[in-house]
C-alpha cells in the first residue's frame, strides 16, 4: 500500500501539469483550427479574404483545393486553401 501511495503522489504533479497544458494550449488551438476550417468551407463568391502573404482579394470561385480570387479588375489567380488567413467581415 505504501508503495502505491508514493507512486501516485509522485505522478500527481505531472497529471496536474498535463491538465493545465491541455486546457491552456491544446484545446484553444483545436478550437481555432476548427473555426478556420469552417470559415474555409463557407467561402462563397464575393467574400473578401486576406492571404497569409497579406493580399486582400475577392473570392471569384471556391474549388476543392484552390480558390480563384480577384486581385484587381484584370487579375484573377488561384490560391491554395492552406494560404488563406482570414475572411474580412464587411
Amino acid at each position: 500500500m505504501q508503495g502505491q501511495e508514493n507512486i501516485f503522489a509522485s505522478l500527481l504533479p505531472l497529471i496536474v501539469l498535463f491538465g493545465i497544458f491541455y486546457f491552456l494550449i491544446i484545446r484553444p488551438q483545436q478550437k481555432q483550427a476548427k473555426a478556420h476550417k469552417e470559415m474555409l468551407a463557407g467561402l462563397t463568391k464575393g467574400d473578401k479574404i486576406i492571404t497569409n502573404g497579406g493580399l486582400i482579394c475577392d473570392v471569384v470561385k471556391a474549388e476543392e483545393e484552390f480558390i480563384k480570387v480577384k486581385l484587381n479588375d484584370d487579375t484573377i489567380v488561384k490560391v491554395s486553401r492552406e494560404f488563406i488567413a482570414r475572411k474580412i467581415e464587411a
